[in-house]
């Protein structure tokens, strides 16, 4: 089969390493895969090929500040991805990240339904089914029709007015058109909202997001310990991109860790893109790490990963986290509680501190009372290992395929 893979990154984000990773698995089972990003450094590997100009993603960056809309700009860019998509001749397209300023949405989508071609679409985020923002939080809009959006200072980010009901009602427009179309979502959580969407009607499954459980997996961790000059503290790590960030929740870890000062816990932050003036003497704060094996060195450190995100529609730091042995505690966010499951995590209402130190001391207190290391692993690597991911996204290329012939039989008698 031909497939086509398309995301803002290849390789150097969540998405753009889950992306690299299934290229090069369904690679491996024999498949012809082409994969295009729009942003990031350009990859080395054979049949990946970036689309969009660093300028060009500039001024849509600017031309979303201005005006409000953003996904219609990037014209050189589309027309670059429309130039691979007809010299390809894919079987199925497979979508993920549109939005991150380098295409015009609306124009993918009619070129793949004009084309007929069987698209895929992994929803990452909720992007695309409400008016403008990744991540809707407690606000419902979505459900109906989107207006008076309390976000519009936070990505994508815009200074003009308001237009995210024009925005909402282009995206329910241009979804009503597509039918050869099958939506996944990498969590049951996500799942069940798109559900409720604009996209309701269409094919919609849910398909965990997959690990490399070979580089994923417990290390030693002798050498990283006298580094971060640890000796026999009890270690909580907080992982994310820009982990100080209002979404990724470091000011609650910090302000946990200021009442460990005299109990032999330690906390370390592996993300921080810049690096505050004072730091607590029970801190040790980590720029981001990009290799996969220094970063399962720290989750293997830990005695548990605390999770303080204010909403994560999967959380491949829960999944990296159990891979390396380590559980999970934090803040019930959305999708990180499916993904560790009781046992393997234990998670308390969004900002509520109190039951969150509660949670943290007792499990200090009794490691009993979640998972052992042996049994993350084995769980993780049951639930999140890349093969896995692979075969379960060839049997919905397959079908997708497949009922498009249909589609396209019935429509021409």
């Amino acid at each position: 089969m031909k497939i086509m893979q398309l995301d803002v990154h290849y390789g150097g984000s969540s998405t753009g390493k889950l992306v690299a990773e299934l290229t090069q698995g369904l690679r491996s089972k024999g498949h012809e895969v082409l994969a295009l990003h729009g942003r990031g450094p350009r990859a080395s590997d054979a049949g990946v090929f970036k689309i969009a100009a660093t300028w060009e993603v500039l001024l849509h960056v600017l031309a979303t500040r201005l005006t409000g809309w953003t996904g219609i700009y990037s014209f050189f860019a589309t027309r670059t991805f429309l130039r691979h998509l007809d010299a390809f001749k894919p079987d199925v397209v497979h979508l993920h990240e549109l939005h991150g300023y380098y295409l015009n949405i609306y124009t993918v989508m009619a070129a793949l339904r004009q084309r007929r071609i069987a698209t895929v679409w992994t929803f990452h985020c909720e992007f695309m089914y409400t008016g403008n923002c990744g991540y809707a939080y407690d606000c419902d809009k979505w459900k109906s029709e989107c207006h008076a959006c309390p976000r519009l200072r936070e990505y994508p980010q815009t200074w003009g007015p308001d237009f995210t009901r024009a925005m909402f009602r282009h995206k329910r427009e241009a979804f009503a058109q597509f039918h050869r179309l099958s939506i996944t979502a990498p969590s049951e959580w996500l799942s069940r909202r798109i559900r409720l969407s604009m996209v309701a009607d269409k094919p919609i499954s849910t398909v965990p997001n997959g690990i490399d459980v070979g580089v994923f997996s417990p290390k030693n961790t002798h050498r990283l310990k006298e580094a971060l000059n640890l000796q026999e503290q009890f270690v909580v790590l907080c992982v994310g991109a820009d982990v100080l960030s209002e979404r990724k929740g470091g000011r609650w870890a910090l302000a946990l860790a200021k009442q460990w000062q005299d109990q032999n816990m330690v906390l370390v932050m592996v993300g921080v893109e810049q690096m505050p003036a004072q730091v607590p003497p029970n801190v040790r704060m980590v720029a981001p790490v990009r290799d996969g094996t220094e970063l399962a060195t720290y989750y293997s450190l830990a005695n548990v990963l605390l999770l303080t995100s204010e909403k994560e529609t999967f959380s491949m730091v829960c999944a990296e986290s159990l891979a390396c042995g380590t559980p999970v505690i934090g803040f019930d966010s959305g999708a990180p509680k499916e993904v560790a499951p009781t046992g393997y995590g234990a998670f308390v209402p969004y900002a509520d501190l109190d039951a969150l130190t509660k949670l943290l001391t007792e499990f200090r207190d009794d490691r009993s009372m979640l998972k052992s290391a042996e049994e993350c692993v084995a769980f993780a690597r049951d639930r999140y290992a890349i093969d896995s991911m692979v075969e379960r996204f060839e049997t919905i290329y397959t079908h997708t395929f497949e009922q498009g012939k249909i589609l396209a039989q019935d429509s021409n008698p």
